[in-house]
């Protein structure tokens, strides 16, 4: 069994005839700075579907742009087969472009997707720098950035994300 995307629209209109719930898998400092009414907050991070009512419902998932959405569609299909699974194309960012109501607070925590790349890059030059000015074995530092990114590509699987997820911060 597979998932399947749905518009802004489509999914406002599924939890206006009750024929949905919407979950958002963010972590909580991303739900707080902004979220849907509807959406239940469930992080990636800690997912599951407990106090959840999915009889006779559709389950929409929805991220800050599509791809923890994605990730939480496939963990979710194989742990709940009997459940229809949605992934809010485009996340939050395509429901908002669509004029659709979000509630935004003054909360300044940048998503975790951009702390993680600015952790990787950061770690990478720095890596690249302390090679050419200290040792030139800190070049390893900046080689097991790439190779957690690489890794991070091939298997979907972002160690430095859950790390960064349970930060202070993002609580």
């Amino acid at each position: 069994m597979t998932y399947q995307t749905i518009t802004s629209t489509d999914a406002e209109q599924l939890l206006i005839n009750n024929d949905a719930v919407l979950i958002d898998v963010r972590e909580p400092a991303e739900h707080r700075q902004a979220n849907i009414t509807q959406a239940q907050l469930k992080p990636l991070s800690d997912l599951n579907l407990e106090g959840i009512d999915t009889v006779n419902k559709k389950v929409i998932i929805h991220c800050q742009k599509g791809m923890r959405g994605a990730k939480a569609c496939q963990q979710l299909i194989s742990a709940h087969p009997d459940v229809s699974f949605y992934n809010l194309d485009g996340g939050i960012l395509a429901w908002q472009q669509a004029g659709l109501p979000v509630n935004k607070t003054a909360s300044k925590v940048l998503p975790l997707d951009r702390q993680v790349q600015i952790s990787v890059g950061g770690g990478v030059v720095l890596g690249v720098l302390l090679s050419q000015t200290i040792n030139p074995n800190f070049v390893w530092l900046a080689g097991f950035f790439g190779a957690g990114l690489l890794f991070a590509g091939l298997s979907g699987f972002c160690g430095l994300a859950r790390v960064l997820a349970k930060m202070p911060w993002n609580k």
